[in-house]
C-alpha cells in the first residue's frame, strides 16, 4: 500500500502555487476556471489524502469548491495558523513556493490529527454560496455607511451635501441587499430561519450570517460549535501562572453577528438579560459577561437548529 501524500496550495488573485509532499519542486496553475479545471484533473489523478489552502479573502473559494466537488478532502485554514506552523518547523522565509510546501506539510499534520474531520471544509452548495455572497456584500455596505456617517460629523459644510447623498445611497443599497437576503432565506431556509428568529434578540441579519457562514450549526456539539466560532474561553495557564481565560480565533464574521445579537438579547430577552446580570453581579467585567451571553446564545441556537424546535420560555426560566 502506497504512503498517503498531501497537497498544499498557496493562493493569490491570479495564480495557485501547488506543492506535493511527494515532489521537491512546486508548480503553478492559473486561478481561473480553465486553470482550476486543469489542476483538479491533476490532483484527482494523484489522489492526495488531504488538500490544504489558506483563506485568502475569497480568492481560494472557487478552487476549494471545485476540489470538493471532485471528491477530494479540502481544509481551508487561517493564514496565521499556517504561518505559525511554518515558523515552528523552522521555515522563516516567505515565498509562494515556500508557503505551498509548508501547507503540504501542514496537511500531513492535520491528516494525523485525532479530530481531522473538524478541519475539512463543508461543501457549499449554490444556494449557500449565493447567501454567503449577499451577507458579505451587506457587511461591506454597512462598513462604508459607518465610515460616511463618521466623516459627516466633522466634515466642512461644503462636503455635507455629498456625504448626505452618499449615506442615502448606501442605505438604499443595504435595503436592496437585505430584501434579496430575505427572499433567498424564505425560499431555501424558511424553517430554520423561523426557528432561529423565535429567540428574542436574533434578527434577520444574524440569521443570514449564521446560515451562510456556519453550515455546521445544528451538526456539532455545543463545545465544538463554540470553539469553531471562537466564543469558547481558552485556558492561559502555565506552571504557577494562572492567566485570564480569553476567546480568540474562530469565524470572525459569524462572531460579529453574534455579538450584535447578544447586545439585543440583553435588552429584549429576559433569559439572556438575567444571565448577563448574574455575570456582572459575580464581578465579571461587562465585556466578559457579554461574551458569556454570546456563548449561551450560540449554544441555544445550535440546539434549536439541531432539533427544529422553536424557543420556549418555560425551558429557559431560571
Amino acid at each position: 500500500m502506497s504512503e498517503a501524500h498531501f497537497i498544499g496550495i498557496d493562493v493569490s488573485g491570479s495564480t495557485l502555487e501547488v506543492a506535493s509532499s511527494e515532489r521537491t519542486a512546486t508548480w503553478q496553475a492559473k486561478n481561473d476556471a480553465a486553470g482550476i479545471d486543469k489542476l483538479v484533473a491533476e490532483l484527482v489523478e494523484l489522489g492526495p489524502a488531504l488538500v490544504v489552502l489558506e483563506a485568502t479573502g475569497g480568492y481560494e473559494f472557487d478552487a476549494a469548491c471545485a476540489l470538493q466537488v471532485a471528491g477530494l478532502d479540502v481544509a481551508v485554514v487561517n493564514p496565521r495558523q499556517a504561518r505559525d506552523f511554518a515558523r515552528a518547523t523552522g521555515v522563516l522565509a516567505k515565498t509562494d513556493s515556500v508557503d505551498a510546501r509548508a501547507l503540504a506539510a501542514f496537511a500531513r499534520m492535520l491528516h494525523q490529527h485525532p479530530r481531522r474531520d473538524r478541519f475539512i471544509k463543508p461543501l457549499a452548495d449554490a444556494q449557500r454560496q449565493r447567501l454567503t455572497a449577499l451577507v458579505q456584500r451587506r457587511r461591506q455596505l454597512v462598513d462604508i455607511l459607518i465610515a460616511e456617517r463618521q466623516r459627516i460629523r466633522r466634515a466642512h459644510p461644503c462636503a455635507q451635501a455629498s456625504l448626505s447623498s452618499s449615506i442615502d445611497f448606501m442605505q438604499a443599497q443595504i435595503g436592496g441587499v437585505e430584501k434579496e437576503l430575505a427572499e433567498h432565506i424564505a425560499l431555501h431556509h424558511a424553517d430554520l430561519a423561523a426557528a432561529l428568529t423565535s429567540v428574542r434578540g436574533v434578527g434577520p441579519a444574524t440569521v443570514a450570517a449564521l446560515i451562510g457562514g456556519l453550515p455546521e450549526l445544528g451538526v456539532l456539539c455545543r463545545r465544538g460549535i463554540a470553539a469553531l466560532v471562537g466564543v469558547a474561553p481558552l485556558n492561559r495557564d502555565s506552571g504557577q501562572m494562572r492567566g485570564h481565560r480569553a476567546v480568540w480565533g474562530g469565524r470572525a464574521d459569524v462572531r460579529k453577528a453574534l455579538y450584535m445579537a447578544a447586545l439585543a438579547s440583553v435588552r429584549h430577552n429576559p433569559t439572556m438579560a438575567a444571565h448577563y446580570a448574574r455575570m456582572v453581579a459575580a464581578g465579571k467585567r461587562k465585556k466578559v459577561a457579554l461574551v458569556a451571553v454570546m456563548h449561551k446564545l450560540l449554544t441555544i441556537l445550535n440546539a434549536i437548529a439541531k432539533s427544529g424546535r422553536h424557543w420556549d420560555d418555560s425551558m429557559h426560566q431560571a
